[in-house]
C-alpha cells in the first residue's frame, strides 16, 4: 500500500467514526427518521446479504490476502530480520515467471510472497498439496499441484550397466558417414547412452518417455528405445556436468519413474500468465541444504517458450535468491534478492518449432542462463568449509561499521566468485599461500566456536583493559555478569509458560522428521532446509491448542470473572509474542555475558586476550593476500556495480584461464608484496570510497604500516 492508499484509508476510517459518533450527521440515523417504516434490523440484514455476496464473488482474493497476512506474522516470529533487494527488478504488471532456489521447503514460497506484491501462484507436488495444513494454506494461495515421477518411484528389476563395447562400434561407424543421413544419425547418437541388463524386463516395465534412475544418483534418464528386455537407449540431454558415472561398477540397480503427462498443468500455467499472472517455480525440483544449485528442471524453460507459440507472450523470468542465515533455528535472518529478469530470444523460437535435438538445444540454452541468473543472486560456494571461509573472509575484510545488506552480499559474492576463479585456474590446487591463510582463518573460526563466541565480539575484547586501579577492574566484570544475569531472569519469565513448551516439541519433532526425510532423499546432506518447516507447522497446531488449555485451567481452577478471564485469553498472542522478544534479547544478554564469564578463569581469560591480535594479523594478511591477487580477478576487483548476471555467463562459457589471466600470474601471491601499496582500489574501497577518490584513508596508511612490520 503507497503512502497515499494509507492516508485514503485513514481518512476513511477517522471520517466513518465521527459519523457514527454524532446521531446529528449519522447517515444511517437520518435515513430512518426519513422512513420511519425502515427498522434498524431491515438494514443489517441487507447489509449481512451484501456482506456474504462479496465474500462469495472475492473469495480467491480475500482468502490470498488474509493468508498473506497470516504468513507475515509467521517470518515475524521465526526470523529476527527479512531484508529485501532488488525488488525494483519485478515488474509491477503483466506476466512474470519467478525462479526461486529451494532451500527451506515451504518457507521459500511463504517468504517471497510476503516480499512483494504480487500476487504468485506456485507449482507444488502433489504429494506435498495432499498434506493437512499445508494443502490447505496452498489452496489459499491458488497453488497449481504438479504430480512428480520421484515421488511414485519404483525398483527396477535386475541391474543394468553402460553398453561400452556397443557405443564404442557405433561411434566409430558414423565417423566415417559423410552423407546427411548419417550426420542425423550422429548428431543423435551424441545424446543418447546405450545400456545393458541383467535380468531385466525392460519390455514389460518400460515405456519410451519413462525414466530411469541409477540407484546411488539424483539424475533420472529418459528412455527413448527399447530394443529388447536387455537393451535400451538413453536420452542424455539433462545429465549435468558434473555427474558422475553410477556404473563404475559392472552393473549397478536402479529406479523406474513412469512418464507424466502434464498438459493439464502446464494448460492452466499458461492460462494464468495469458491473465497478466505471476507464476513461482523451483527449477530444482525439490528442497535441499546444499551449498550450490541443484541442475535445473526444463519445465521453466518449456513454459516460457510455449507462453510464446500460443500466446505471443514472452514472459520475464524474474531469479529470486533466498540466503537464509541459520534458518534452522529460531529467530534467524533471511536476505530475499530479485534479480534482472531475463526474456527468451525470439530468434530461437525457429529451433524450437523443430522439435528433437534443436528444441533442447534452445531449452537447455534457455536453462543456462536462467542458471545464470539464479547464481547471480544466491551466494554459492563448493561446499559447507569453503562457505564458512568466504563469510569469515568477509567479515575480516570489511572495515570497521555496518554494511548494508546489498553490500555485504555483493562482497560475499566478490569472494565466493574469485575462490572459485582462483581453484579453476589453478585446477584445484591453490597456492600454498592461500592454503595457509585459509588454515589461519579455519583455525580462527573453530576457536570462537570453542568460547561460544561471535567475531563480532572480538574487537571489543581490548577495550576492558584498563579501567582504573586493580580493585576497580576486579569489580566491573562480576557487576556486568550480574547485570547481563538480571536481564536474563526478566527476559525469561514471559516466555517460561507459554513459548519454551511449544519450542521444546517443536524442536524435538523438527530433528525427528529431518531424519525421516533424509533416510530417503538422495540430495540432501543433513536434511537442515525441512527443519524450519515443520516447527512452523507444529507450532500453528500447538500454539492455539496451549492457549485453550490454560484457558479451560483458568475456567476451572480460577476465580476470575468472566470479562477478566476473556481479557487473559485473548491477550494470549501478545504476551506470546512479547515473550519470543524477550527471549531474543535474553538470547543476546547471554551472548555477552560468555566473554564476561571467561574473563573471570586465567587460562581462558588469557586465549581472550590473544583474539583481538590474532584478528588483526589475520585481517592485515588476508588484505595483503587480496590486494596482490585481485589484479588478476578483473572485474570482480576492480569493478564498483557488477552484473553478475553477465559475470556468471562470462564464468560458464569461457575456459579456464580466460578470466583469470595465466597461472603464472598468482603462482606465488606475495612475491610481490611491495606492489600491493600501489594499488588504486580493493573490494572493500568499491564500498567504502567515494567513486571519485583515489586517494588513500588514514586508516589505510596505518594498515600499511602495520604491513611492512609484518612482512
Amino acid at each position: 500500500m503507497s503512502g497515499v492508499d494509507l492516508a485514503r484509508a485513514q481518512i476513511a476510517v477517522y471520517t466513518v467514526i465521527i459519523l457514527m459518533t454524532i446521531d446529528a450527521i449519522n447517515p444511517i440515523k437520518i435515513f430512518m427518521n426519513v422512513f420511519p417504516f425502515i427498522l434498524p434490523w431491515h438494514i443489517v440484514s441487507l447489509s449481512i446479504l451484501a456482506m456474504i455476496g462479496i465474500f462469495l464473488t472475492e473469495l480467491k482474493e480475500l482468502l490470498y490476502a488474509n493468508t498473506k497476512i497470516f504468513f507475515h506474522s509467521i517470518l515475524s516470529i521465526f526470523f529476527r530480520e527479512v531484508e529485501i533487494i532488488g525488488l525494483h527488478n519485478v515488474p509491477r504488471f503483466g506476466p512474470v515467471i519467478f525462479t526461486i532456489n529451494h532451500a527451506q521447503q515451504f518457507i521459500d514460497a511463504v517468504t517471497v510472497v510476503c516480499t512483494n506484491e504480487r500476487k504468485i501462484s506456485y507449482l507444488m507436488a502433489e504429494v506435498s498439496w495432499k498434506r493437512r495444513i499445508i494443502g490447505d494454506l496452498a489452496w489459499a494461495l491458488g497453488v497449481v499441484p504438479v504430480k512428480r515421477a520421484q515421488d511414485d518411484a519404483k525398483e527396477g528389476i535386475g541391474t543394468i550397466t553402460i553398453n561400452r563395447q556397443e557405443q564404442q562400434q557405433k561411434n566409430e561407424e558414423e565417423k566415417d558417414g559423410n552423407d546427411y543421413d548419417t550426420q542425423q544419425q550422429q548428431q543423435q547418437q551424441q545424446w543418447t547412452i546405450l545400456v545393458n541388463g541383467r535380468d531385466t524386463l525392460f519390455t514389460q516395465q518400460l515405456k519410451i518417455g519413462d525414466k530411469i534412475r541409477p540407484s546411488n544418483t539424483s539424475t533420472a534418464l529418459k528412455i527413448i528405445e527399447i530394443n529388447s528386455d536387455t537393451k535400451l537407449a538413453l536420452d542424455k540431454t539433462d545429465i549435468p556436468d558434473d555427474f558422475c558415472d553410477p556404473f563404475e561398477a559392472a552393473f549397478a540397480p536402479y529406479d523406474i519413474l513412469k512418464r507424466i503427462d502434464q498438459r493439464e498443468v502446464y494448460g492452466k500455467v499458461l492460462e494464468r500468465l495469458a491473465d497478466g499472472g505471476a507464476i513461482g517455480i523451483f527449477p530444482e525440483g525439490g528442497s535441499h541444504d546444499r551449498t550450490d544449485l541443484l541442475p535445473l528442471k526444463v519445465g521453466v524453460a518449456l513454459i516460457s517458450y510455449m507462453a510464446y507459440e500460443r500466446d505471443g507472450i514472452n514472459v520475464p523470468i524474474v531469479p529470486v535468491g533466498l540466503n537464509y542465515f541459520h534458518a534452522h533455528r529460531w529467530r534467524g535472518k533471511v536476505a530475499v534478492e530479485y534479480g534482472q529478469p531475463i526474456l527468451m530470444k525470439p530468434h530461437t523460437f525457429k529451433q524450437y518449432k523443430l522439435g528433437g535435438t534443436e528444441r533442447r538445444k534452445v531449452c537447455n540454452e534457455l536453462l543456462d542462463s536462467v542458471k545464470d541468473s539464479m547464481n547471480s543472486v544466491i551466494v554459492s560456494a563448493p561446499d559447507y568449509q569453503s562457505l564458512q571461509v568466504i563469510h569469515t573472509a568477509r567479515r575480516l575484510y570489511q572495515r570497521n561499521g555496518p554494511l548494508e545488506i546489498s553490500e555485504k552480499q555483493d562482497l560475499n559474492r566478490r569472494f565466493a566468485e574469485g575462490f572459485k576463479r582462483l581453484l579453476t585456474i589453478t585446477k584445484g590446487n591453490p597456492p600454498k599461500e592461500w592454503l595457509d591463510l585459509q588454515e589461519e582463518i579455519i583455525s580462527y573460526a573453530k576457536e570462537l566456536k570453542e568460547l561460544g563466541l561471535k567475531d563480532y565480539q572480538v574487537p571489543g575484547f581490548s577495550r576492558h583493559v584498563d579501567i582504573g586501579d586493580t580493585v576497580l577492574q576486579g569489580l566491573h566484570v562480576p557487576y556486568q555478569i550480574i547485570h547481563v544475569l538480571f536481564l536474563l531472569v526478566i527476559s525469561a519469565v514471559p516466555s517460561l509458560l507459554i513459548n519454551f513448551p511449544v519450542g521444546l516439541m517443536a524442536g524435538v519433532y523438527a530433528e525427528k522428521r529431518r531424519k525421516k526425510v533424509l533416510s530417503g532423499s538422495k540430495v540432501k546432506l543433513y536434511g537442515f532446509d525441512v527443519m524450519l518447516t515443520e516447527k512452523v507447522l507444529f507450532c500453528i497446531v500447538m500454539v492455539p491448542t496451549i492457549w485453550i488449555t490454560y484457558g479451560l485451567l483458568l475456567v476451572k481452577f480460577s476465580d476470575f470473572d468472566q470479562p477478566t478471564l476473556l481479557f487473559i485469553i485473548s491477550t494470549m498472542p501478545v504476551f506470546a509474542y512479547l515473550g519470543i522478544i524477550c527471549t531474543e534479547a535474553g538470547v543476546i544478554g547471554w551472548k555477552d555475558l560468555r566473554p564476561l564469564f571467561l574473563r573471570l578463569f586465567p587460562s581462558s581469560s588469557e586465549r581472550l586476550s590473544k583474539l583481538p591480535q590474532k584478528r588483526k594479523k589475520l585481517q592485515i594478511d588476508l588484505r595483503v593476500f587480496i590486494k596482490n591477487l585481485g589484479p588478476a580477478l578483473g572485474e570482480i576487483y576492480y569493478g564498483k556495480n557488477l552484473d553478475w548476471q553477465q559475470i556468471q555467463e562470462k564464468t560458464r562459457k569461457s575456459p579456464s584461464g580466460a578470466l583469470l589471466g595465466t597461472s603464472s600470474r598468482i603462482k606465488n601471491p606475495l612475491q610481490n608484496s611491495t606492489n600491493i601499496f600501489f594499488a588504486e582500489e580493493s573490494m572493500q574501497e568499491i564500498h567504502q570510497t567515494n567513486s571519485n577518490e583515489n586517494i588513500l584513508t588514514e586508516q589505510d596508511r596505518q594498515e600499511q604500516v602495520e604491513t611492512k612490520k609484518c612482512l
